[in-house]
């Protein structure tokens, strides 16, 4: 990723969402080429010069402090994820352009992805690739088991799989959040060209995709709620919850919840239940004749 020019893109689009008359801005007059904030109102909200924001946003040297950085992002009104993503764009970076090393599950954690059958759970490391899933997550968005280890990543499925993509009632929702949580993992792993060939990748393949990535959304997988419309068991309207690994923030538990009494609970409970009774029958079908 060439960060000075993601830097740049990334300001840009941040000063395009707000409006002078919202932030009690003088009007300078003249037609406005682009919509939002001009670089010298930005400068005056920021309390910094225009010149010293313009570098900035040009990207002309990553040795900003961090009062300008907090200034800035003040003016812009960036949320923490943003923020988190503008620091990092706007310091040097120390680490490599090597591959990052491949991902591992701690067995305490699998064990408690099977020890919690009626809840949808999974574990997504870099780049959304799943790495750990109980029955019933597979039961509701795919049989990860089944795809080879390459394949086995989120965004990639949610763009390009059509099975997966029909899962979705809001798909475009769905890949508006995969291209943000894949804007701040890029800025985590500026230089990891895996990460760098997924984003080309999917780019490449989706529109819906490449719609979504030119937004320059950024946010963080915490909590909120999709609706599944599932082939077997219909609508589902599940919430979801994020654990962040403490000591591997590159990982999280991702597990879904239901309001009880609720269609979706009774439907999710058919969907457990179908799924046991099917892993019953793969047992009963490789036991061997006593």
């Amino acid at each position: 990723m060439d960060r000075r020019a993601e830097l740049g893109e990334f300001l840009r689009s941040r000063r395009a969402r707000l409006r002078p008359e919202e932030l009690g801005l003088p009007d300078y007059g003249g037609r406005r080429r682009v919509p939002g904030l001009r670089r010298e109102e930005l400068a005056l909200l920021a309390g910094v010069s225009v010149d010293h924001y313009v570098r900035l946003e040009q990207g002309r040297t990553l040795h900003f402090s961090e009062e300008v950085l907090d200034a800035v992002a003040r003016a812009l009104r960036l949320n923490p994820a943003e923020r988190e993503h503008l620091f990092r764009l706007a310091r040097p970076w120390s680490g490599t352009d090597a591959p990052s090393p491949p991902q591992t599950v701690r067995p305490g954690l699998r064990r408690l992805l099977d020890a919690a059958p009626d809840v949808p759970a999974y574990v997504v490391g870099r780049d959304t690739d799943v790495l750990a899933w109980n029955r019933l997550a597979a039961a509701l968005i795919t049989d990860f088991g089944a795809l080879p280890p390459e394949e086995r990543n989120l965004a990639r499925l949610v763009c390009l799989d059509e099975g997966v993509r029909a899962l979705y009632e809001d798909w475009p929702g769905k890949v508006a959040d995969v291209a943000a949580f894949l804007r701040l993992d890029s800025s985590r792993h500026p230089d990891d060209p895996r990460t760098a060939a997924l984003i080309e990748e999917l780019s490449a393949e989706s529109a819906q995709f490449r719609t979504a990535w030119a937004e320059h959304q950024v946010k963080d997988k915490t909590h909120g709620r999709y609706i599944y419309l599932h082939p077997v068991v219909g609508r589902l309207d599940l919430a979801y919850e994020t654990l962040r690994l403490p000591d591997d923030p590159d990982q999280a538990l991702i597990a879904h919840t239901v309001e009880e009494g609720s269609p979706s609970e009774a439907a999710l409970r058919l969907l457990a239940t179908l799924s046991q009774q099917e892993l019953q029958d793969v047992r009963g079908a490789t036991r061997p004749d006593s």
